[in-house]
Protein backbone atom coordinates (compact mmCIF):
# COMPACT_ATOMS: atom_id res chain seq x y z
CA UNK A 1 0.00 0.00 0.00
CA UNK A 2 1.47 3.44 -0.85
CA UNK A 3 2.37 5.40 1.92
CA UNK A 4 0.64 8.98 1.08
CA UNK A 5 2.84 11.13 3.34
CA UNK A 6 6.27 9.23 1.44
CA UNK A 7 4.32 10.13 -1.55
CA UNK A 8 4.19 13.90 -0.83
CA UNK A 9 7.86 14.07 -0.71
CA UNK A 10 10.23 15.47 -3.26
CA UNK A 11 12.99 13.01 -4.48
CA UNK A 12 16.02 13.63 -2.97
CA UNK A 13 17.47 14.89 -6.32
CA UNK A 14 15.01 17.50 -6.62
CA UNK A 15 15.59 18.80 -3.12
CA UNK A 16 19.12 19.96 -4.37
CA UNK A 17 19.95 23.29 -5.09
CA UNK A 18 19.86 24.13 -8.91
CA UNK A 19 23.09 24.51 -9.43
CA UNK A 20 23.95 21.26 -7.87
CA UNK A 21 20.72 19.41 -9.82
CA UNK A 22 22.58 21.55 -13.47
CA UNK A 23 26.10 20.12 -13.19
CA UNK A 24 27.27 18.74 -16.51
CA UNK A 25 27.03 14.47 -16.11
CA UNK A 26 29.55 14.15 -19.30
CA UNK A 27 32.30 15.58 -21.57
CA UNK A 28 29.83 16.35 -23.91
CA UNK A 29 27.61 18.57 -21.65
CA UNK A 30 30.68 20.07 -19.63
CA UNK A 31 30.22 24.39 -21.16
CA UNK A 32 33.18 26.28 -21.59
CA UNK A 33 37.13 25.58 -21.25
CA UNK A 34 37.64 25.16 -24.81
CA UNK A 35 41.61 26.18 -24.41
CA UNK A 36 41.82 22.89 -22.86
CA UNK A 37 38.94 20.87 -23.23
CA UNK A 38 38.86 21.41 -27.20
CA UNK A 39 39.38 18.51 -29.53
CA UNK A 40 43.37 18.05 -29.22
CA UNK A 41 43.84 19.39 -26.43
CA UNK A 42 45.64 18.54 -24.00
CA UNK A 43 43.96 17.59 -21.01
CA UNK A 44 41.01 16.28 -23.26
CA UNK A 45 43.46 14.06 -24.69
CA UNK A 46 44.52 12.82 -20.86
CA UNK A 47 40.96 12.10 -20.29
CA UNK A 48 40.13 10.47 -22.92
CA UNK A 49 43.23 8.38 -23.24
CA UNK A 50 42.94 7.67 -19.18
CA UNK A 51 46.51 8.96 -19.23
CA UNK A 52 45.84 11.26 -16.38
CA UNK A 53 48.39 12.91 -14.24
CA UNK A 54 47.81 14.58 -10.82
CA UNK A 55 46.77 18.15 -11.57
CA UNK A 56 45.86 21.39 -9.95
CA UNK A 57 42.72 23.65 -11.33
CA UNK A 58 42.91 27.26 -11.17
CA UNK A 59 40.22 29.56 -11.76
CA UNK A 60 37.82 32.02 -10.54
CA UNK A 61 34.52 30.16 -9.11
CA UNK A 62 31.81 29.26 -10.64
CA UNK A 63 33.51 27.60 -14.14
CA UNK A 64 33.48 24.37 -13.72
CA UNK A 65 36.02 23.29 -12.09
CA UNK A 66 34.73 20.52 -9.12
CA UNK A 67 32.02 19.33 -12.14
CA UNK A 68 35.35 18.75 -14.04
CA UNK A 69 36.57 16.64 -11.77
CA UNK A 70 33.97 14.36 -11.05
CA UNK A 71 33.15 14.14 -14.84
CA UNK A 72 36.93 12.86 -15.46
CA UNK A 73 36.44 10.42 -12.37
CA UNK A 74 32.93 9.39 -14.25
CA UNK A 75 34.63 9.11 -17.87
CA UNK A 76 37.94 7.09 -16.58
CA UNK A 77 35.91 4.89 -13.79
CA UNK A 78 38.11 5.45 -11.40
CA UNK A 79 37.43 5.84 -7.57
CA UNK A 80 36.28 9.62 -6.37
CA UNK A 81 36.66 10.76 -3.34
CA UNK A 82 35.99 14.77 -2.44
CA UNK A 83 36.69 16.48 0.03
CA UNK A 84 36.69 20.53 0.65
CA UNK A 85 40.09 21.98 2.37
CA UNK A 86 37.67 24.38 4.45
CA UNK A 87 35.48 21.65 6.28
CA UNK A 88 37.76 18.10 6.14
CA UNK A 89 40.79 17.10 8.29
CA UNK A 90 44.13 15.70 6.98
CA UNK A 91 43.56 12.65 9.09
CA UNK A 92 40.40 11.42 7.40
CA UNK A 93 41.95 12.35 4.06
CA UNK A 94 45.46 10.72 4.86
CA UNK A 95 42.40 7.86 5.83
CA UNK A 96 40.95 7.63 2.47
CA UNK A 97 44.27 7.80 0.80
CA UNK A 98 45.68 4.77 2.30
CA UNK A 99 42.25 2.86 1.01
CA UNK A 100 43.11 3.83 -2.16
CA UNK A 101 46.63 2.30 -1.62
CA UNK A 102 44.80 -1.28 -0.61
CA UNK A 103 42.24 -1.02 -3.96
CA UNK A 104 44.88 -0.50 -5.97
CA UNK A 105 47.30 -3.38 -4.62
CA UNK A 106 43.98 -5.88 -4.50
CA UNK A 107 41.79 -4.49 -7.11
CA UNK A 108 44.26 -2.80 -9.41
CA UNK A 109 41.51 0.15 -9.80
CA UNK A 110 42.60 3.83 -9.32
CA UNK A 111 42.02 6.40 -7.46
CA UNK A 112 41.33 9.98 -8.17
CA UNK A 113 41.72 12.19 -4.74
CA UNK A 114 39.61 16.19 -5.48
CA UNK A 115 40.32 18.45 -2.66
CA UNK A 116 38.79 21.86 -3.22
CA UNK A 117 40.10 25.01 -2.15
CA UNK A 118 43.45 23.15 -1.56
CA UNK A 119 44.66 26.79 -0.83
CA UNK A 120 43.10 26.81 2.67
CA UNK A 121 45.68 23.51 3.78
CA UNK A 122 48.79 25.09 5.09
CA UNK A 123 52.10 23.95 3.78
CA UNK A 124 52.79 21.13 6.27
CA UNK A 125 49.13 19.31 5.10
CA UNK A 126 49.71 19.78 1.72
CA UNK A 127 53.01 17.39 1.95
CA UNK A 128 50.61 14.90 3.62
CA UNK A 129 50.13 13.96 -0.30
CA UNK A 130 53.56 13.79 -1.64
CA UNK A 131 54.33 10.10 -1.24
CA UNK A 132 50.84 9.27 -2.17
CA UNK A 133 50.86 11.25 -5.51
CA UNK A 134 54.61 10.13 -5.91
CA UNK A 135 53.98 6.36 -6.37
CA UNK A 136 51.05 7.15 -7.96
CA UNK A 137 48.50 5.32 -5.40
CA UNK A 138 46.01 8.83 -5.99
CA UNK A 139 45.43 10.78 -8.72
CA UNK A 140 45.70 14.25 -6.66
CA UNK A 141 43.53 17.12 -8.25
CA UNK A 142 43.08 19.96 -6.79
CA UNK A 143 40.97 23.21 -7.33
CA UNK A 144 41.62 26.61 -6.23
CA UNK A 145 40.56 30.29 -6.89
CA UNK A 146 44.30 31.08 -5.44
CA UNK A 147 47.42 31.52 -7.26
CA UNK A 148 48.65 28.23 -7.07
CA UNK A 149 52.58 29.77 -7.24
CA UNK A 150 51.83 31.45 -4.01
CA UNK A 151 49.13 29.19 -2.11
CA UNK A 152 51.11 25.60 -3.33
CA UNK A 153 53.98 23.98 -1.52
CA UNK A 154 56.03 24.25 -4.28
CA UNK A 155 57.16 20.47 -3.72
CA UNK A 156 53.49 19.45 -4.43
CA UNK A 157 53.09 22.06 -7.10
CA UNK A 158 56.23 20.54 -9.04
CA UNK A 159 54.29 16.96 -9.29
CA UNK A 160 50.86 18.60 -10.80
CA UNK A 161 49.99 19.73 -13.94
CA UNK A 162 48.59 23.66 -13.21
CA UNK A 163 45.36 23.77 -16.02
CA UNK A 164 44.41 27.10 -15.75
CA UNK A 165 40.55 28.10 -16.03
CA UNK A 166 39.07 30.88 -17.63
CA UNK A 167 35.65 32.66 -16.41
CA UNK A 168 32.50 32.05 -18.32
CA UNK A 169 31.78 33.40 -21.77
CA UNK A 170 28.29 35.12 -21.58
CA UNK A 171 27.28 33.13 -24.45
CA UNK A 172 28.52 30.22 -22.52
CA UNK A 173 26.44 31.32 -19.42
CA UNK A 174 23.49 32.08 -21.78
CA UNK A 175 23.47 28.65 -23.22
CA UNK A 176 23.59 27.16 -19.54
CA UNK A 177 20.65 29.51 -18.59
CA UNK A 178 18.80 28.49 -21.21
CA UNK A 179 19.20 24.90 -20.48
CA UNK A 180 18.38 24.86 -16.74
CA UNK A 181 14.85 27.18 -18.04
CA UNK A 182 14.56 24.27 -20.66
CA UNK A 183 15.98 21.29 -18.47
CA UNK A 184 12.04 19.41 -16.93
CA UNK A 185 14.38 16.22 -15.48
CA UNK A 186 16.85 18.83 -13.29
CA UNK A 187 15.74 22.35 -14.57
CA UNK A 188 12.95 24.35 -14.20
CA UNK A 189 11.51 22.87 -17.79
CA UNK A 190 9.01 21.32 -15.57
CA UNK A 191 7.51 24.20 -13.28
CA UNK A 192 6.50 25.98 -16.27
CA UNK A 193 9.15 28.96 -15.12
CA UNK A 194 10.60 30.90 -17.85
CA UNK A 195 12.03 34.45 -18.32
CA UNK A 196 11.44 37.62 -20.20
CA UNK A 197 14.27 38.52 -22.15
CA UNK A 198 15.37 41.68 -19.59
CA UNK A 199 15.56 38.82 -16.99
CA UNK A 200 17.91 36.52 -18.87
CA UNK A 201 20.38 39.64 -19.78
CA UNK A 202 20.27 40.57 -16.24
CA UNK A 203 20.88 37.49 -14.85
CA UNK A 204 24.00 36.61 -17.37
CA UNK A 205 25.35 40.31 -16.75
CA UNK A 206 25.22 39.73 -13.13
CA UNK A 207 26.87 36.00 -12.70
CA UNK A 208 30.47 38.07 -13.53
CA UNK A 209 31.58 34.92 -15.02
CA UNK A 210 30.39 32.36 -12.76
CA UNK A 211 27.36 29.83 -13.68
CA UNK A 212 26.82 28.77 -10.15
CA UNK A 213 26.04 32.16 -8.75
CA UNK A 214 24.04 33.00 -11.93
CA UNK A 215 21.76 29.88 -11.49
CA UNK A 216 21.39 30.19 -7.78
CA UNK A 217 20.14 34.28 -8.53
CA UNK A 218 17.89 32.47 -11.06
CA UNK A 219 16.45 29.76 -8.59
CA UNK A 220 15.70 32.28 -5.93
CA UNK A 221 13.95 34.40 -9.03
CA UNK A 222 12.40 31.76 -9.69
CA UNK A 223 10.58 31.24 -6.44
CA UNK A 224 9.68 34.52 -6.30
CA UNK A 225 8.04 34.72 -10.06
CA UNK A 226 6.03 31.27 -8.67
CA UNK A 227 4.94 33.26 -5.86
CA UNK A 228 3.88 36.07 -7.35
CA UNK A 229 0.40 37.49 -6.90
CA UNK A 230 -1.71 36.74 -10.37
CA UNK A 231 0.13 33.41 -10.39
CA UNK A 232 2.88 34.80 -13.16
CA UNK A 233 5.34 32.21 -13.96
CA UNK A 234 7.83 34.20 -16.07
CA UNK A 235 11.19 35.74 -14.11
CA UNK A 236 11.25 39.85 -14.90
CA UNK A 237 14.23 41.95 -14.29
CA UNK A 238 12.57 43.23 -11.09
CA UNK A 239 12.64 39.34 -10.21
CA UNK A 240 16.26 39.01 -11.10
CA UNK A 241 17.07 42.26 -9.05
CA UNK A 242 14.97 41.11 -6.03
CA UNK A 243 16.60 37.91 -6.28
CA UNK A 244 20.56 39.66 -5.82
CA UNK A 245 19.60 41.66 -3.37
CA UNK A 246 23.27 43.39 -4.35
CA UNK A 247 25.62 42.51 -6.52
CA UNK A 248 29.29 40.84 -5.26
CA UNK A 249 32.26 41.39 -7.31
CA UNK A 250 34.92 38.93 -7.77
CA UNK A 251 38.08 40.57 -5.46
CA UNK A 252 39.56 39.77 -2.75
CA UNK A 253 41.66 42.61 -1.05
CA UNK A 254 44.52 39.76 0.39
CA UNK A 255 44.59 37.59 -3.18
CA UNK A 256 45.43 37.33 -6.38
CA UNK A 257 42.63 39.61 -7.97
CA UNK A 258 43.52 42.41 -5.40
CA UNK A 259 47.40 42.62 -7.07
CA UNK A 260 45.84 41.89 -10.67
CA UNK A 261 43.33 45.37 -10.59
CA UNK A 262 45.79 47.57 -9.14
CA UNK A 263 48.37 46.34 -11.81
CA UNK A 264 45.84 47.11 -13.93
CA UNK A 265 45.41 50.60 -12.46
CA UNK A 266 48.91 51.32 -12.67
CA UNK A 267 49.46 50.27 -16.66
CA UNK A 268 46.61 52.21 -17.83
CA UNK A 269 48.18 55.31 -16.28
CA UNK A 270 51.32 54.27 -17.54
CA UNK A 271 49.73 54.06 -21.09
CA UNK A 272 47.69 57.36 -20.41
CA UNK A 273 44.79 55.86 -21.10
CA UNK A 274 42.07 57.65 -18.45
CA UNK A 275 38.86 55.60 -19.48
CA UNK A 276 40.79 52.68 -18.14
CA UNK A 277 42.14 53.85 -15.47
CA UNK A 278 38.90 55.28 -14.08
CA UNK A 279 37.44 51.52 -15.05
CA UNK A 280 39.66 50.13 -12.58
CA UNK A 281 39.79 52.59 -9.88
CA UNK A 282 35.98 51.84 -9.83
CA UNK A 283 36.20 47.98 -9.56
CA UNK A 284 38.18 48.40 -6.55
CA UNK A 285 36.56 50.83 -4.86
CA UNK A 286 33.19 49.21 -5.91
CA UNK A 287 34.60 46.27 -4.49
CA UNK A 288 35.38 47.79 -0.85
CA UNK A 289 39.10 48.16 -1.52
CA UNK A 290 40.79 50.50 1.30
CA UNK A 291 40.33 53.69 -1.08
CA UNK A 292 43.51 55.12 1.10
CA UNK A 293 45.69 52.16 -0.62
CA UNK A 294 44.62 53.17 -3.63
CA UNK A 295 45.64 56.61 -3.09
CA UNK A 296 49.37 55.60 -1.97
CA UNK A 297 49.53 53.54 -4.75
CA UNK A 298 48.91 56.68 -6.61
CA UNK A 299 51.66 58.77 -4.77
CA UNK A 300 54.19 56.30 -6.12
CA UNK A 301 52.72 55.97 -9.43
CA UNK A 302 52.94 60.18 -9.52
CA UNK A 303 57.21 59.21 -8.53
CA UNK A 304 57.53 56.64 -10.87
CA UNK A 305 56.12 56.83 -13.96
CA UNK A 306 55.34 60.92 -14.08
CA UNK A 307 58.50 62.52 -11.88
CA UNK A 308 59.69 65.97 -12.86
CA UNK A 309 58.03 65.48 -16.83
CA UNK A 310 55.28 67.13 -14.66
CA UNK A 311 56.15 68.08 -10.75
CA UNK A 312 52.65 68.44 -10.19
CA UNK A 313 51.90 65.43 -10.31
CA UNK A 314 52.85 64.34 -7.19
CA UNK A 315 51.14 67.51 -5.47
CA UNK A 316 47.64 65.90 -7.06
CA UNK A 317 48.10 62.86 -5.99
CA UNK A 318 48.95 63.81 -2.21
CA UNK A 319 46.19 66.08 -2.09
CA UNK A 320 43.74 63.01 -3.45
CA UNK A 321 45.57 61.29 -0.43
CA UNK A 322 44.61 64.28 1.83
CA UNK A 323 41.01 64.61 0.40
CA UNK A 324 39.75 60.76 0.59
CA UNK A 325 41.50 61.06 4.88
CA UNK A 326 39.81 64.02 5.11
CA UNK A 327 36.16 63.51 3.59
CA UNK A 328 36.18 59.49 3.48
CA UNK A 329 34.05 57.52 1.08
CA UNK A 330 31.94 57.59 -0.98
CA UNK A 331 33.07 61.51 -1.70
CA UNK A 332 36.44 60.58 -1.56
CA UNK A 333 36.23 58.84 -4.45
CA UNK A 334 35.75 62.30 -6.94
CA UNK A 335 39.27 63.20 -5.57
CA UNK A 336 40.90 60.09 -6.72
CA UNK A 337 39.36 60.33 -9.89
CA UNK A 338 40.48 63.53 -10.42
CA UNK A 339 43.98 62.10 -9.75
CA UNK A 340 43.69 59.28 -11.96
CA UNK A 341 42.62 61.59 -14.73
CA UNK A 342 45.27 64.16 -14.29
CA UNK A 343 47.96 61.04 -13.88
CA UNK A 344 47.11 59.45 -17.25
CA UNK A 345 47.05 62.61 -19.10
CA UNK A 346 50.45 63.77 -17.54
CA UNK A 347 53.48 63.30 -19.84
CA UNK A 348 55.42 60.21 -18.65
CA UNK A 349 59.17 59.78 -17.41
CA UNK A 350 60.61 56.87 -15.20
CA UNK A 351 64.22 58.58 -15.37
CA UNK A 352 63.69 59.03 -11.22
CA UNK A 353 63.24 56.02 -10.78
CA UNK A 354 66.11 54.33 -13.12
CA UNK A 355 68.04 57.49 -11.25
CA UNK A 356 67.39 56.04 -7.70
CA UNK A 357 68.39 52.62 -9.15
CA UNK A 358 71.37 53.19 -10.72
CA UNK A 359 72.31 55.43 -7.63
CA UNK A 360 71.05 52.29 -5.20
CA UNK A 361 73.41 50.18 -7.14
CA UNK A 362 76.75 52.36 -7.03
CA UNK A 363 75.86 51.94 -3.37
CA UNK A 364 75.76 48.18 -3.19
CA UNK A 365 78.61 48.10 -5.61
CA UNK A 366 81.31 50.48 -3.29
CA UNK A 367 79.95 50.48 -0.06
CA UNK A 368 80.19 53.31 2.36
CA UNK A 369 82.34 55.77 0.60
CA UNK A 370 84.06 58.61 2.43
CA UNK A 371 81.63 61.76 2.49
CA UNK A 372 84.70 63.99 0.29
CA UNK A 373 86.56 66.23 3.83
CA UNK A 374 85.08 69.50 1.44
CA UNK A 375 81.53 69.30 2.60
CA UNK A 376 81.86 67.40 5.93
CA UNK A 377 80.58 69.98 9.09
CA UNK A 378 83.19 71.12 11.47
CA UNK A 379 80.94 71.34 14.08
CA UNK A 380 84.30 70.69 16.82
CA UNK A 381 87.43 71.80 17.03
CA UNK A 382 89.05 68.36 16.41
CA UNK A 383 86.88 67.66 13.25
CA UNK A 384 88.19 71.30 11.94
CA UNK A 385 92.02 70.55 12.86
CA UNK A 386 91.63 67.28 10.74
CA UNK A 387 90.22 68.89 8.05
CA UNK A 388 86.74 69.05 7.74
CA UNK A 389 85.24 71.83 5.32
CA UNK A 390 88.68 72.99 4.31
CA UNK A 391 88.55 74.15 0.67
CA UNK A 392 84.42 74.13 0.61
CA UNK A 393 83.24 76.77 -1.55
CA UNK A 394 79.96 78.76 -0.57
CA UNK A 395 77.55 79.18 -3.78
CA UNK A 396 76.48 82.30 -2.64
CA UNK A 397 79.93 83.92 -2.09
CA UNK A 398 79.66 83.84 -6.46
CA UNK A 399 77.24 86.13 -8.57
CA UNK A 400 76.00 83.09 -10.37
CA UNK A 401 75.47 80.84 -7.40
CA UNK A 402 78.37 78.32 -8.60
CA UNK A 403 81.43 76.29 -7.23
CA UNK A 404 84.40 74.54 -9.17
CA UNK A 405 83.38 71.62 -5.87
CA UNK A 406 82.93 68.12 -6.05
CA UNK A 407 79.94 67.17 -3.98
CA UNK A 408 80.74 63.10 -4.91
CA UNK A 409 83.31 60.41 -3.30
CA UNK A 410 86.77 60.41 -5.28
CA UNK A 411 85.86 57.13 -6.21
CA UNK A 412 82.99 58.06 -8.14
CA UNK A 413 83.66 61.60 -9.02
CA UNK A 414 82.05 61.01 -12.63
CA UNK A 415 79.04 59.10 -12.26
CA UNK A 416 75.42 60.51 -13.74
CA UNK A 417 72.71 58.55 -12.15
CA UNK A 418 69.46 61.25 -13.33
CA UNK A 419 69.24 61.14 -17.19
CA UNK A 420 66.35 64.15 -17.77
CA UNK A 421 63.47 62.85 -20.12
CA UNK A 422 62.71 64.36 -23.45
CA UNK A 423 59.23 65.75 -22.20
CA UNK A 424 57.18 68.10 -19.88
CA UNK A 425 59.02 70.24 -17.25
CA UNK A 426 62.26 67.15 -17.85
CA UNK A 427 62.85 69.59 -20.82
CA UNK A 428 63.31 72.46 -18.54
CA UNK A 429 65.00 70.59 -16.13
CA UNK A 430 67.84 69.04 -18.45
CA UNK A 431 68.41 72.69 -19.00
CA UNK A 432 69.03 73.97 -15.70
CA UNK A 433 71.09 70.99 -15.16
CA UNK A 434 73.43 71.29 -18.18
CA UNK A 435 73.85 75.37 -16.94
CA UNK A 436 74.93 74.26 -13.72
CA UNK A 437 77.24 71.12 -14.89
CA UNK A 438 78.55 74.00 -17.63
CA UNK A 439 79.58 76.46 -15.07
CA UNK A 440 81.12 74.13 -12.13
CA UNK A 441 83.41 72.84 -14.81
CA UNK A 442 83.86 76.62 -15.33
CA UNK A 443 85.23 77.05 -11.88
CA UNK A 444 87.37 74.51 -12.16
CA UNK A 445 89.17 75.85 -15.28
CA UNK A 446 89.48 78.68 -13.51
CA UNK A 447 90.62 77.55 -10.56
CA UNK A 448 87.54 78.24 -8.64
CA UNK A 449 87.66 81.88 -8.78
CA UNK A 450 84.50 83.82 -9.73
CA UNK A 451 83.72 85.88 -12.48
Amino acid sequence: MENLFESQVPPESSRKPLAERMRPGTLEEFVGQRALLGPGKVLAEMIESDKLVSMILWGPPGVGKTTLARVIAARTGRAFHAYSAATSGIRDIKEVMEAARLRFSSEGRKTILFIDEVHRFNKAQQDAFLSFVEDGTITFIGATTENPSFEVNGALLSRCRVFEFSRLSREELAGILDRALADARTGLGGAGIGADPDARAALVDQADGDARQMLNVLEIASNLAAGAEGGGRAVTAAHVREALGGRTLLYDRAGEEHYNVISALHKSLRGSDAQAGLYWLARMLEAGEDPLYVARRLVRFASEDVGLADPEALSVALNAFQAVHFIGMPEGALALSEAVVYLAAAPKSNSLYAAYGAAKEAVAKHGSLPVPKPIRNPVTSLMSEAGYGEGYEYPHDNPDKATGMTFLPAEIRNAEFYAPGQYGFEKEIRRRLLYWGRLREARRGDGGRSS
